[in-house]
């Protein structure tokens, strides 16, 4: 995927979480460009920052005309590149994490949608925002889902919308494109340690085969 602008310092993440900055792809006026935004999307219209916690992923479905995303949808689009996804499967008092990819180990791209929120006055701030002033600017992110395909479907019900290259351009630019589940015989998947349910762990760990619990 080519890029425009200064290359940003990415180190390998094998552990993302709601509310930390994820990657992501933008259009530019003369080509694309990645940027650092906060998974959990707030939209502009928000007067608690706490609504992105709610807003992590948008059903592709409906996206369209909720107020939370229909602006964005209409007009910040995003790609979210990823080399797979985590969902978790409960069994008994247990719940065992799976970890997604696609079979040719390609990176997968995701549909998503972003968000520029400005800090209003008396806003209540915690965490990684706390620092942010009034006035401040914010840009977040959400990933659009789909229904789950056959290789998802026995861990849970939805999944990301995974973007082929050749609807990358008419995504980001508000073209009309299918936000169908990938095909299941392009994805592999398999069990991995409860390590990666602490967000704090992010290291190779949590992406190492395990027996199912």
């Amino acid at each position: 995927m080519d890029l425009i602008g200064a290359p940003l310092n990415l180190r390998p993440r094998y552990n993302v979480a709601p509310s930390q900055d994820v990657a992501v792809v933008r259009a530019a006026p003369d080509g694309r460009s990645l940027a650092m935004l906060r998974w959990g999307l707030i939209p502009a219209w928000a007067r608690d920052a706490a609504i992105g916690h709610k807003l992590i992923n948008a059903r592709s479905e409906t996206a369209a005309q909720k107020p939370s995303f229909r602006s964005a949808f209409r007009h910040r689009r995003c790609l979210v590149p990823a080399d797979g996804f985590y969902e978790w499967r409960r069994s008994g008092g247990t719940r065992q994490p799976w970890l997604f990819g696609l079979r040719d180990d390609a990176p997968m791209v995701f549909a998503g949608l972003w968000e520029r929120w400005t800090v209003p006055e008396g806003a209540a701030l915690t965490g990684s925002l706390a620092e942010r002033s009034p006035g401040d600017a914010v840009e977040t992110c959400t990933i659009l889902t789909t229904a789950a395909n056959g290789t998802v479907a026995p861990v849970h019900g939805r999944m990301p919308v995974i973007l082929p290259p050749d609807a990358w351009d008419a995504w980001l630019t508000g073209g009309e494109v299918p936000l169908d589940p990938c095909p299941a015989d392009a994805m592999t998947a398999w069990p991995v340690s409860t390590h990666v349910n602490r967000p704090a762990n992010d290291d190779p760990r949590c992406i190492e085969p395990v027996s199912l619990l």
